[in-house]
């Protein structure tokens, strides 16, 4: 009896640390960029999930003076809205490796771009690649987790 009360134990724990992993490895969470010209951080993007779609919106900007700037750059619903609040990332769907499907809007200069997000194994790290065409060919940004 007592063996079969700590296998019990072990087992439940082993699940519960299994399932917490899984749930752990996740892009949505708070999420800090840095521009690539100038290395200054340069938002705070919360990612989302629901129902297995993935979107990303502008929480914060950390240039001040930048804080009551509006999207004059885009070409779709977004055009004129403020920057603060936008959804930039959007229809992003798990993959084998990676979250991809949706695509991401570079508020800057109003482009939306194809978009593959990928995870680091330590949970801390999001590489963001905007892309035209194939992911061979785009750009990737790092972004840093910060919850």
């Amino acid at each position: 009896m007592k063996f079969s009360r700590t296998l019990l134990c072990l087992l439940t724990s082993a699940i519960g640390l299994i399932a917490s992993s899984a749930f752990a490895q996740s892009p949505a969470g708070l999420w800090k960029t840095v521009d690539d010209a100038t290395g200054k951080e340069k938002a705070m993007i919360r990612i989302t999930e629901v129902g297995g779609v993935f979107t990303g919106k502008i929480e914060k900007l950390l240039d001040p003076a930048k804080q009551d700037s509006k999207c004059e750059e885009c070409t779709d619903s977004r055009k004129g809205q403020p920057v603060v609040g936008l959804t930039i990332i959007r229809n992003i769907k798990k993959g084998e490796s990676h979250w991809d499907g949706g695509d991401i809007l570079d508020a800057a200069n109003g482009k939306v771009y194809r978009a593959r997000l990928t995870l680091s194994e330590d949970n801390k790290k999001l590489d963001v690649k905007g892309y035209i065409g194939t992911p061979l060919f785009g750009r990737t940004q790092t972004w840093s987790r910060v919850e």
